[in-house]
């Protein structure tokens, strides 16, 4: 009775251990933008959800450039630019939210001004939940050191990010 216990408990609990395992290290590549948008694909009329494969169809654009966590590296996913024109963004801010409920505003013109991307992959590796992923907000840091090193513009390289809020 025991051994079929465990025996069931194992079959259960395995599948639930590598879903979970999965979830911890790969998250959807997919973006929730609101807000001052004037696109929307949901019923309410409120949020345009873009898909994977929406993201990966826009123009990929690579940075090669060093972040305060990681060596110089070659960062690969679409301009933000790209991503706000696809809403039809209006606002002059982007509020971007995390996986791990972590928020933070950079101005809607970083977009035009410093070619910032969306990474979804370091290297040429798709970015996993572990490694910054799914999403990586990438400036072009070793070209604009002046204005992209310190304190203020590492708060602008944002990972793990899931949403996108247009203020």
């Amino acid at each position: 009775m025991v051994a079929l216990g465990l025996r069931t408990l194992a079959r259960w609990l395995l599948p639930v251990l590598m879903l979970m395992a999965h979830a911890v290290h790969a998250a959807p590549l997919e973006l929730e933008v609101q807000g001052k948008i004037s696109r929307t694909n949901d019923a309410s009329h409120t949020v345009y959800r873009i898909s994977e494969a929406e993201l990966l169809s826009l123009p990929a654009h690579t940075i090669t450039t060093s972040t305060r966590w990681t060596p110089t590296s070659a960062f690969t996913g679409p301009l933000l630019s790209d991503v706000l024109k696809l809403v039809g963004a209006n606002g002059s801010a982007v509020e971007l939210h995390t996986l791990d409920d972590y928020t933070v505003t950079v101005p809607a013109s970083d977009a035009q001004r410093y070619g910032a991307i969306l990474a979804y992959s370091m290297n040429g590796k798709r970015l996993k939940v572990r490694d910054f992923g799914p999403l990586f907000l990438i400036y072009p840091r070793d070209a604009y050191p002046s204005e992209l090193t310190g304190a203020a513009a590492d708060g602008k390289f944002v990972w793990q990010v899931k949403a996108l809020n247009l203020k």
